[in-house]
């Protein structure tokens, strides 16, 4: 008998699901419903950034619970909500918080075509395990989401220079968010179509006596 520990196995789609978008979407209604109330609502933003930081880094906890590791991605994620909304509540300034969509898309698209300059497509290393594209297909697919991510960085300033903080909590969510998952659907039949089935093996015949 095996003295290993069976592998933890990834959380399913609803919990991931809740974990990628649990803390911005808990952030949305936060802010929401304490700017409903006098007592509250000059500083609703400012207390529903605090939660936001809480629950993204107990997003993070719960996916090294349950996973065993933390998905480079969210490691990304929860540094830039810490540092970003840190600096919201250490200076008081709702404009960071407000900035770091427009980072994050900035640096996901400096990653991606860096990562194809040094020949390490940040693609190829995060999906590969599921995917088996060959080099010209990781490429195109780093590309479009390079693309992707720009066109979302100017999204996500356009929004904040032209919108209240109330416009921009309710906004953000739906403008930045939701198009990843629709792009991501997307892309899905240019994965299903180049993914390169692995090859059968040959059935070794057992030795002739």
């Amino acid at each position: 008998m095996s003295s290993e520990a069976p592998a933890k196995t990834g959380p399913a789609a609803p919990h991931q699901l809740l974990i990628d978008f649990g803390p911005v979407a808990l952030f949305v209604i936060c802010s929401n419903v304490l700017g409903r109330f006098p007592e509250t609502k000059a500083n609703a933003i400012f207390i529903a950034t605090a939660i936001f930081i809480a629950a993204t880094l107990a997003a993070i906890a719960y996916c090294r619970w349950k996973i065993g590791k933390i998905p480079p991605v969210l490691i990304v994620v929860g540094v830039l909500v810490v540092a970003f909304g840190g600096l919201t509540l250490a200076l008081r300034d709702e404009e960071f918080i407000k900035l770091r969509p427009t980072f994050a898309n900035l640096f996901y698209t400096v990653g991606i075509l860096g990562s194809l300059l040094i020949r390490q497509n940040v693609m190829k290393l995060v999906f590969g395990h599921v995917f088996t594209l060959s080099e010209r297909h990781w490429t195109i697919l780093a590309l479009r989401w390079a693309a992707f991510f720009l066109i979302m960085m100017v999204a996500a300033e356009y929004i904040r220079r032209t919108m209240t903080t109330e416009g921009w909590v309710n906004w953000h969510f739906p403008v930045l968010y939701l198009p990843t998952l629709i792009f991501a659907a997307a892309n899905a039949p240019f994965l299903l179509q180049h993914n390169i089935a692995p090859t059968d093996q040959p059935e070794h015949s057992a030795p002739s006596s």
